[in-house]
């Protein structure tokens, strides 16, 4: 007696509101929080193989990563009181509060590694932040992910299952890329290796995501996205291969770098556009519902 559920909206209106976050901020903040977690892991192993210059440089570059992170997170929320706070709860099943926390304590770290390494003072407690910052990095560099498919866009939750990855991939990839532009040509054999590493892993994330969502995938190809997540594939994959032959040539290892550092940029912005897209358009809504309606079907 009770007719079948059908999905649609409501006179083509979108069924979901779209965040209300700005890509400057936002994107900003999912990139450089990445380059910060990813470069710390970077700056320890360069530490323990004896790649002191490198190790340095990139102590530096995480904490100006996590520094513009964090202002570009504050500056959305539009007071520093409100990431304050975001501390008055401890809720391990809030990627947002648990972010929250990961940052109070992974910026400490970060800052004291890198001003015992350029003062070269209290080395001790240096290797000991060196270490902290090296264990919290991953975690930096792939909550970000986590807190985007936590919501409800389809683009984004979609892709739950990959988009840590994809950002833990691209992050590794904008560190290598770093790695390559601050540090000594006789140092960089590492990064040029986990370049080509993280260029395979991005390209293979990404297709596995886009397969498995099915219509919301043609947001990933289509409008400012598409062209924004092209264009990283095309530079990251252009740095990987300049970093695998750059050998001891200086000028193609900064070319490589930045361009490893580029496509990065472009990925978190691409899957930031991807996601708003497919907010406001109900049929990335309404699609999938429909799918999964018919796979129920007897």
């Amino acid at each position: 007696m009770v007719p079948e559920a059908e999905f649609d909206s409501y006179y083509g209106r979108p069924v979901i509101k779209a965040p209300s976050w700005a890509a400057p901020d936002i994107a900003g903040y999912f990139f450089f929080g990445g380059l910060a977690g990813a470069g710390s892991v970077f700056a320890a192993a360069a530490q323990l193989t004896g790649r002191p210059r490198t190790a340095t440089a990139l102590k530096v570059s995480s904490l100006a990563g996590v520094s513009l992170s964090v202002a570009a997170l504050i500056h959305d929320l539009g007071r520093p009181a409100r990431f304050a706070h975001m501390l008055r709860v401890f809720k391990p099943t809030s990627p947002m509060s648990m972010g929250s926390w990961l940052l109070s304590a992974y910026g400490p770290a970060a800052g004291a590694a890198a001003a015992s390494a350029v003062t070269r003072r209290l080395p001790g407690a240096g290797a000991v932040a060196t270490g902290a910052a090296a264990l919290l990095g991953p975690a930096v560099a792939a909550y970000t992910g986590v807190l985007a498919a936590d919501t409800a866009v389809p683009a984004w939750h979609g892709a739950h299952r990959e988009l840590p990855y994809l950002f833990t991939a691209s992050a590794a990839a904008a560190a290598a890329g770093m790695a390559l532009v601050v540090g000594p040509v006789r140092e960089n054999a590492p990064a040029r290796h986990a370049a080509g590493l993280a260029a395979l892993a991005d390209t293979v994330v990404v297709k596995a995501a886009e397969r498995r969502l099915g219509v919301v995938a043609e947001t990933y190809r289509r409008g400012r996205a598409g062209v924004l997540l092209r264009t990283a594939r095309g530079l990251t994959v252009a740095g990987a291969a300049g970093a695998a032959f750059a050998g001891g040539r200086r000028p193609v290892a900064i070319a490589s770098g930045l361009a490893l550092l580029a496509g990065s940029a472009c990925t978190r912005f691409g899957v930031f556009e991807a996601g708003m897209a497919s907010a406001l358009d109900p049929k990335y809504t309404v699609e999938p519902q429909r799918a999964r309606l018919e796979r129920r079907a007897p």
